[in-house]
């Protein structure tokens, strides 16, 4: 089983075969049983695992013969059984929830390629909208979709002049890969703008740097996560230990920058994690199958020492980030501050098919430490942060806010929470800065000796 908490990035975990009931000839005289059934077809054992039985009833397979026999006979044009097959297949899960969907050979490739932090495109996180056009999440740090001035919230309506007409957000995103230095024309509409805006990009091979780190003054670190990919863990270990190292043997403080990080590989957000506990759950997913139900749990260390930690997250801030996020609030070893978090709390588990195809369909909800469930709501932060002065925010989307999305645990009736900002700028570094002083203040003051009386 492969588990993914964001459409860019995967992580093996287990195996999972998908069961398929051979369905036979429908047109024979005899007549066929009413319903065709996975214990048919399954090993009984199988329920030990937790696989639900399921039945498809006879008259739905009807329905959809006729169907087929009906396109192939009556289109205006010729369709092959093959496409035909695979629009039916696509129509299974375009449905469920905006990130299940089917990857053909080329789409299930990208994947593979997104999740070693390596692969030629524009660098840039996307979700279809229902009139198939595409919101921008976010784009990644220093690709060529972030100097070209990509915003997260920009709608994509047209690439190189063709309207946006793939059937998922997956292969939309192939329509943006190409070699190295060829240019891609992209027709967006934003907010506050009167008209469309044409941005032209080349392409490059985007390697993603995940961690950067940088010390803001001395004895007070900065790390910025842009995504969570596979080598994240160790670069965000590597960063700490010179980050301490620069300031004596360790930081009195540390800024942790997720803003605009749209997610990437679990097992990276655990790994950093675990890099700042000493121990209880990270996270943990539930699913109806007891194979997607899973505890992460910290591990002795942490590489602070217990020196308070500012995390910055805003509306651009999802999935793997706000994994990390909720486990360090809730075990009260950060204070969050900036805008609601985006609010994608649920896996993906990636099931190859043998024709190089695959299955990206949606398993289980993540969730914190404390239980609760992120997917929908988002984290609200401790200490909220607007624009004023130099900085800049942009309004953002939710996952509340597109069609089909699963349904959330802390989701409220109406669906509808506190608009998320998209906020960018430095000044938002320098606010969180002073709040870390201020925590660090009050943890060295608790742990000074008493004065002599």
């Amino acid at each position: 089983m492969t588990v993914r908490v964001e459409p860019m990035t995967r992580l093996i975990a287990a195996s999972l075969f998908l069961l398929l009931p051979a369905v036979a000839a429908l047109a024979q005289d005899a007549p066929p049983p009413e319903t065709v059934t996975l214990e048919e077809a399954t090993p009984h054992d199988d329920h030990d695992h937790g696989v639900p039985e399921s039945s498809v009833p006879l008259a739905e397979i009807q329905r959809y013969v006729a169907v087929f026999r009906a396109v192939k006979q009556a289109y205006v044009d010729p369709v092959g059984d093959r496409e035909l097959m695979q629009g039916a297949i696509r129509g299974l899960l375009l449905d469920l929830d905006p990130h299940s969907a089917y990857l053909d050979s080329e789409e299930s490739s990208a994947l593979d390629e997104a999740a070693s932090g390596a692969y030629d495109g524009v660098g840039v996180e996307l979700v279809q909208q229902p009139d198939r056009t595409l919101r921008v999440i976010a784009p990644i740090d220093d690709t060529p979709a972030a100097r070209a001035g990509v915003r997260a919230g920009d709608v994509i309506t047209a690439i190189d002049g063709r309207p946006i007409s793939a059937d998922s957000v997956d292969g939309a995103t192939t329509e943006l890969r190409g070699p190295p230095g060829s240019r891609v024309r992209l027709t967006i509409l934003r907010e506050g703008e009167p008209g469309p805006i044409e941005l032209t990009i080349t392409r490059e091979t985007i390697r993603i740097v995940s961690v950067r780190a940088r010390s803001l003054e001395p004895g007070y670190g900065y790390v910025r996560i842009s995504a969570f990919q596979a080598d994240t863990g160790r670069e965000l270990n590597r960063h700490l230990y010179t980050l301490n190292a620069e300031a004596g043997g360790m930081l009195r403080g540390l800024v942790i920058d997720l803003r605009s990080n749209p997610g990437g590989l679990l097992n990276a957000a655990v790994e950093a994690a675990d890099a700042f506990l000493e121990e209880g759950v990270i996270v943990s997913t539930r699913g109806r199958l007891q194979i997607a139900d899973s505890e992460f749990h910290a591990t002795p260390g942490d590489l602070l020492e217990g020196a308070p930690i500012v995390v910055l997250i805003d509306a651009g801030s999802a999935s793997a980030a706000e994994v990390l996020a909720g486990a360090l609030r809730d075990h009260d070893r950060a204070v969050v501050m900036g805008s609601r978090s985006f609010g994608k709390g649920s896996v993906q588990t990636v099931l190859p098919l043998d024709n190089g195809d695959a299955i990206k369909l949606t398993t289980a909800r993540y969730y914190t430490p404390s239980g609760r469930s992120i997917q929908a709501a988002g984290i609200a932060p401790d200490i909220a942060l607007h624009a004023d002065g130099d900085a800049r925010s942009v309004g953002g989307i939710r996952e509340s806010d597109l069609p089909n999305h699963l349904v959330g645990d802390e989701e409220v009736a109406d669906g509808r929470y506190a608009q998320g900002e998209v906020l960018e700028g430095d000044a938002f570094i320098e606010r969180a800065l002073e709040h870390l002083r201020t925590l660090v203040a009050a943890r060295e003051g608790a742990s000074a000796p008493a004065a002599a009386p």
